[in-house]
């Protein structure tokens, strides 16, 4: 792979030309396959995995991985419910538990605490740190609206709430950010940084004060650890502190430094992580793990079941609701899911 260009020099639709106009109706021996793979497919391949590749973020795989990778294509499960695949389910909150352990995350985000106990927290492998930012920002959405009608019994239409709902990142956050308030309907504002990069609460708290005073409500913070641009790190203390005082839901995403947070020398970066609602990082980022592995873990699982339940006669069965069981199809957007604890 060494010896191989790491970036194709090829030409937008290259493919196309070389392909037939329709699929073969014979098959081919395997040796033919591996002939077209290697003159057709090869010369279009940006090389992730060579040892010359420094471009976005470290994308590397393993041999694990790939062994893994193996065997879930080979057992072909959807664990749209805990029925669906029980391995499945399983395996996803206890591997949860070990990489929280692993990078230093504090007891609520997990399934059980060091006693066994269920703490109401939890993790969920997502694709991506943007659906996890996505998932978030809904779930942020969903809670401010219950409790804003609360509240106010006296209005009705949700859309009187949502239209004044607001979310802030750092100048420097990940473009996800903005797509996710697309997606969620929801307002965006941009916080300045200080000269290392790092939103600070003081801040935050100037931004939120003035949507305050113009009617505008503050329902979720996007907190980031290692920037896009140049790996900052937001004031979590800080931050958290505000959010509280804002009643807004604090998302840290970690998704390309949170990988070095298994070395404990680093763990000082997420100083006020005990304040979040929820903490992504990519393992398929620096952890030799298989794109796509995104994960994300919630204080409350509560609040991202109420905001993605939605059930089905298709999927019903005695142990759904029963309280002995996770349907990760409550924890996402999708309702299938791939076996990527594996």
């Amino acid at each position: 792979l060494e010896t191989r260009d790491v970036a194709p020099s090829i030409e937008p639709g290259y493919l196309r030309k070389l392909m037939p106009t329709q699929a073969p109706e014979k098959s081919e021996n395997f040796d033919e396959v591996l002939k077209d793979v290697e003159q057709l497919i090869m010369p279009g391949v940006t090389h992730w995995q060579s040892p010359n590749f420094f471009a976005y973020f470290p994308g590397n795989t393993s041999y694990p991985a790939i062994l893994a990778d193996m065997l879930t294509g080979a057992m072909g499960g959807v664990g749209f419910s805990w029925l669906a695949n029980p391995a499945m389910t399983e395996l996803e909150a206890i591997t949860m538990d070990w990489l929280g352990k692993a990078i230093g995350l504090p007891e609520q985000f997990f399934f059980w605490d060091s006693n066994g106990r269920e703490t109401g927290g939890g993790g969920v492998i997502q694709g991506t740190a943007s659906e996890a930012t996505c998932v978030m920002l809904l779930s942020a959405r969903e809670k401010a609206l219950r409790r804003l009608k609360a509240e106010q019994p006296d209005i009705e239409e949700d859309h009187v709430f949502l239209g004044k709902m607001v979310a802030y990142a750092s100048e420097q956050v990940h473009f996800s950010f903005q797509k996710a308030c697309i997606i969620a309907s929801i307002k965006s504002r941009s916080v300045p940084t200080d000269d290392v990069g790092s939103m600070r609460g003081e801040a935050l708290k100037k931004a939120i004060e003035e949507d305050k005073a113009k009617g505008l409500v503050p329902i979720f913070v996007l907190g980031t650890l290692g920037t896009t641009p140049t790996c900052a790190f937001d004031n979590l203390e800080e931050v958290g502190a505000i959010c509280e005082e804002s009643k807004a839901w604090l998302h840290v995403d970690a998704a390309y430094a949170g990988a070095a947070f298994v070395c404990p020398e680093y763990r000082h970066y997420m100083k006020g992580v005990e304040l979040a609602d929820s903490f992504n990082f990519n393992p398929h980022k620096n952890l030799m793990v298989t794109f796509d592995c995104s994960a994300l873990w919630v204080k409350h699982q509560r609040d991202l079941v109420e905001t993605f339940c939605v059930d089905s006669v298709l999927v019903d069965n005695p142990y759904s609701g029963s309280g002995l069981v996770k349907d990760y199809r409550h924890w996402q957007i999708p309702l299938g899911r791939r076996f990527r604890s594996l």
